[in-house]
Protein backbone atom coordinates (compact mmCIF):
# COMPACT_ATOMS: atom_id res chain seq x y z
CA UNK A 1 0.00 0.00 0.00
CA UNK A 2 1.57 3.33 -0.82
CA UNK A 3 1.27 6.02 1.76
CA UNK A 4 -0.12 9.17 0.60
CA UNK A 5 1.48 12.42 0.67
CA UNK A 6 1.30 16.25 -0.93
CA UNK A 7 2.58 16.56 -3.92
CA UNK A 8 5.55 19.10 -4.61
CA UNK A 9 4.55 22.73 -5.58
CA UNK A 10 4.91 23.15 -9.05
CA UNK A 11 5.63 26.31 -12.00
CA UNK A 12 3.23 28.05 -12.75
CA UNK A 13 3.33 28.63 -16.96
CA UNK A 14 1.54 30.33 -18.86
CA UNK A 15 1.61 30.89 -22.57
CA UNK A 16 0.20 34.57 -24.61
CA UNK A 17 -0.60 35.11 -27.41
CA UNK A 18 -2.06 38.26 -29.26
CA UNK A 19 -1.78 40.36 -32.34
CA UNK A 20 0.41 42.54 -31.02
CA UNK A 21 3.24 43.26 -28.62
CA UNK A 22 1.56 46.09 -26.23
CA UNK A 23 -1.34 43.50 -25.99
CA UNK A 24 1.31 41.03 -24.58
CA UNK A 25 2.88 43.42 -22.09
CA UNK A 26 -0.16 44.63 -20.54
CA UNK A 27 -1.93 40.55 -20.44
CA UNK A 28 1.91 40.05 -18.73
CA UNK A 29 1.49 42.72 -16.21
CA UNK A 30 -2.30 41.70 -15.37
CA UNK A 31 -1.20 38.10 -15.08
CA UNK A 32 1.48 39.27 -12.55
CA UNK A 33 -0.80 41.33 -10.20
CA UNK A 34 -3.08 38.03 -10.13
CA UNK A 35 -0.02 35.58 -9.45
CA UNK A 36 2.80 37.41 -8.58
CA UNK A 37 6.34 38.68 -10.19
CA UNK A 38 7.22 36.53 -13.36
CA UNK A 39 11.10 34.88 -13.09
CA UNK A 40 10.73 34.19 -17.16
CA UNK A 41 9.38 35.83 -19.95
CA UNK A 42 10.18 34.47 -23.36
CA UNK A 43 11.31 36.48 -26.16
CA UNK A 44 8.03 37.19 -28.84
CA UNK A 45 7.58 34.53 -30.81
CA UNK A 46 5.90 34.26 -34.23
CA UNK A 47 2.56 31.82 -33.80
CA UNK A 48 2.94 29.85 -37.12
CA UNK A 49 1.84 26.80 -35.98
CA UNK A 50 -2.03 27.00 -36.48
CA UNK A 51 -4.76 29.61 -37.72
CA UNK A 52 -6.83 28.55 -35.68
CA UNK A 53 -7.10 32.12 -33.71
CA UNK A 54 -7.09 34.25 -36.83
CA UNK A 55 -10.59 34.89 -37.55
CA UNK A 56 -11.37 35.85 -33.46
CA UNK A 57 -7.75 37.64 -33.04
CA UNK A 58 -6.60 38.56 -36.62
CA UNK A 59 -3.51 37.28 -38.18
CA UNK A 60 0.20 37.79 -37.81
CA UNK A 61 -0.11 36.57 -33.94
CA UNK A 62 2.59 36.59 -31.66
CA UNK A 63 3.29 35.02 -28.25
CA UNK A 64 5.17 35.11 -25.13
CA UNK A 65 5.79 31.89 -22.47
CA UNK A 66 5.71 33.42 -18.95
CA UNK A 67 6.69 31.61 -15.57
CA UNK A 68 6.42 33.25 -12.40
CA UNK A 69 8.66 32.93 -9.25
CA UNK A 70 5.91 31.89 -6.80
CA UNK A 71 5.13 28.18 -6.55
CA UNK A 72 1.96 26.89 -6.96
CA UNK A 73 -0.04 23.66 -5.65
CA UNK A 74 -1.22 21.73 -8.58
CA UNK A 75 -4.68 21.63 -7.45
CA UNK A 76 -4.75 25.43 -7.95
CA UNK A 77 -4.35 25.56 -11.71
CA UNK A 78 -8.51 25.27 -12.07
CA UNK A 79 -8.50 28.39 -10.34
CA UNK A 80 -6.04 30.15 -12.44
CA UNK A 81 -7.75 29.26 -15.43
CA UNK A 82 -10.72 30.64 -14.53
CA UNK A 83 -8.74 33.75 -13.70
CA UNK A 84 -6.92 33.54 -17.11
CA UNK A 85 -10.66 32.95 -18.88
CA UNK A 86 -11.72 36.30 -16.59
CA UNK A 87 -8.58 38.08 -18.47
CA UNK A 88 -9.48 37.09 -21.71
CA UNK A 89 -13.15 38.21 -21.19
CA UNK A 90 -11.56 41.62 -20.14
CA UNK A 91 -9.71 42.07 -23.15
CA UNK A 92 -12.31 40.64 -25.43
CA UNK A 93 -13.76 43.67 -28.24
CA UNK A 94 -17.27 43.20 -29.94
CA UNK A 95 -17.16 39.77 -28.35
CA UNK A 96 -14.40 38.32 -29.95
CA UNK A 97 -11.09 37.23 -27.65
CA UNK A 98 -7.86 39.31 -28.40
CA UNK A 99 -5.73 37.67 -26.37
CA UNK A 100 -5.42 33.53 -25.98
CA UNK A 101 -3.90 32.86 -22.26
CA UNK A 102 -3.28 28.95 -21.86
CA UNK A 103 -2.12 28.60 -18.17
CA UNK A 104 -0.46 25.58 -16.78
CA UNK A 105 1.96 23.91 -14.56
CA UNK A 106 5.72 22.67 -14.63
CA UNK A 107 6.57 19.98 -12.53
CA UNK A 108 9.52 17.28 -12.55
CA UNK A 109 7.55 14.59 -14.23
CA UNK A 110 5.29 16.93 -16.90
CA UNK A 111 4.19 19.65 -18.39
CA UNK A 112 0.17 20.42 -17.35
CA UNK A 113 -1.99 22.74 -19.06
CA UNK A 114 -5.39 23.73 -18.34
CA UNK A 115 -8.32 23.23 -20.69
CA UNK A 116 -12.40 23.57 -20.72
CA UNK A 117 -12.09 20.54 -22.83
CA UNK A 118 -12.45 17.02 -22.10
CA UNK A 119 -10.99 14.35 -24.08
CA UNK A 120 -9.52 10.85 -22.97
CA UNK A 121 -6.14 12.15 -22.16
CA UNK A 122 -7.61 15.03 -20.23
CA UNK A 123 -8.69 14.01 -16.73
CA UNK A 124 -11.08 16.25 -14.99
CA UNK A 125 -9.60 18.14 -12.21
CA UNK A 126 -12.88 20.37 -11.40
CA UNK A 127 -14.60 23.60 -11.69
CA UNK A 128 -15.33 22.79 -15.34
CA UNK A 129 -11.22 22.54 -16.10
CA UNK A 130 -9.78 19.26 -17.20
CA UNK A 131 -5.66 18.67 -17.40
CA UNK A 132 -4.03 18.36 -20.41
CA UNK A 133 -0.72 16.26 -20.22
CA UNK A 134 0.87 18.12 -22.73
CA UNK A 135 4.96 16.54 -22.33
CA UNK A 136 6.01 13.92 -20.05
CA UNK A 137 9.62 14.32 -19.17
CA UNK A 138 11.85 11.36 -19.52
CA UNK A 139 15.60 10.63 -20.23
CA UNK A 140 16.36 14.05 -19.43
CA UNK A 141 14.36 16.14 -21.42
CA UNK A 142 10.69 16.55 -21.93
CA UNK A 143 8.91 14.39 -24.72
CA UNK A 144 5.65 14.90 -26.65
CA UNK A 145 3.05 12.55 -26.87
CA UNK A 146 1.06 11.99 -29.08
CA UNK A 147 -2.02 14.34 -28.89
CA UNK A 148 0.43 16.85 -28.54
CA UNK A 149 0.48 20.39 -30.50
CA UNK A 150 2.66 20.99 -33.10
CA UNK A 151 4.11 24.19 -30.92
CA UNK A 152 4.93 22.00 -27.44
CA UNK A 153 6.72 19.92 -29.72
CA UNK A 154 9.03 22.20 -31.52
CA UNK A 155 12.76 21.50 -30.20
CA UNK A 156 12.96 25.58 -29.35
CA UNK A 157 10.15 24.80 -27.29
CA UNK A 158 11.17 21.67 -25.68
CA UNK A 159 14.48 23.42 -24.91
CA UNK A 160 13.20 26.30 -22.93
CA UNK A 161 10.99 24.02 -21.12
CA UNK A 162 14.20 21.74 -20.33
CA UNK A 163 16.15 24.86 -18.89
CA UNK A 164 12.79 25.88 -17.37
CA UNK A 165 12.54 22.86 -15.40
CA UNK A 166 16.74 23.04 -14.30
CA UNK A 167 15.90 26.46 -12.62
CA UNK A 168 12.67 24.92 -11.02
CA UNK A 169 14.44 22.04 -9.64
CA UNK A 170 17.08 24.14 -8.22
CA UNK A 171 13.91 26.45 -6.76
CA UNK A 172 12.33 23.34 -5.78
CA UNK A 173 15.43 22.21 -3.95
CA UNK A 174 15.47 25.93 -2.22
CA UNK A 175 12.71 25.96 -1.00
CA UNK A 176 12.71 22.68 0.92
CA UNK A 177 15.97 23.83 2.65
Amino acid sequence: MSTPREPDPVKLFVSVIAADRDRLAEVVRALAATSGDPDFVSEVLPFEYTDYYTTEMGAGLIRRFVTFERLIRPEELPAVKLCTNALEERFAEGGARRVNIDPGYLARQHLILATGKGYSHRPYIGRGIYADLTLEYRKETFRPLEWTYPDYRAERTIAMLNALRRRYVIQLKEAKG
